[in-house]
């Protein structure tokens, strides 16, 4: 049987107009480092990011969401972030780079199995 890991994970919100605070959450990532486990998932409800901000550009924040998924697989199109180690990614997503794709703050827990904690986290917070 599996044993209990901790793991940490933040979710990605979309502010399309920081003075009205309004967000949308679009992804969460979650790493556990006992599992070298490090991956994100988001979507891009995109009626309902235009009735934030009908001018919001929504193929540049796809491309930007894309982006964090490679640097979150290590993929070395990314840059050189994503040659960094799972930590190194994690912490570089989770810092707050930009004023429309902004982190949540960092939760911890334990699980069995990052993946189904993953897709569990994504169903309950952003789908």
């Amino acid at each position: 049987m599996p044993a209990d890991e901790p793991f940490a994970y933040a979710l990605l919100r979309v502010v399309p107009n920081a003075d009205r605070g309004e967000s949308i959450n679009v992804g969460v990532v979650l790493f556990c480092r006992r599992r070298d486990f490090l991956c994100l998932r988001w979507t891009l409800p995109r009626q309902r990011l235009r009735a934030l901000d009908a001018a919001l550009d929504l193929d540049s924040l796809a491309s930007h969401l894309e982006a964090l998924e490679r640097i979150a697989r290590g993929d070395s199109t990314a840059g050189a972030v994503a040659d960094q180690p799972a930590s190194e990614r994690f912490h570089w997503i989770v810092a707050p780079t930009s004023t429309i794709v902004t982190p949540g703050e960092v939760h911890t827990g334990i699980t069995t199995d990052p993946r189904a904690t993953l897709d569990r986290l994504f169903e309950q917070l952003v789908a």
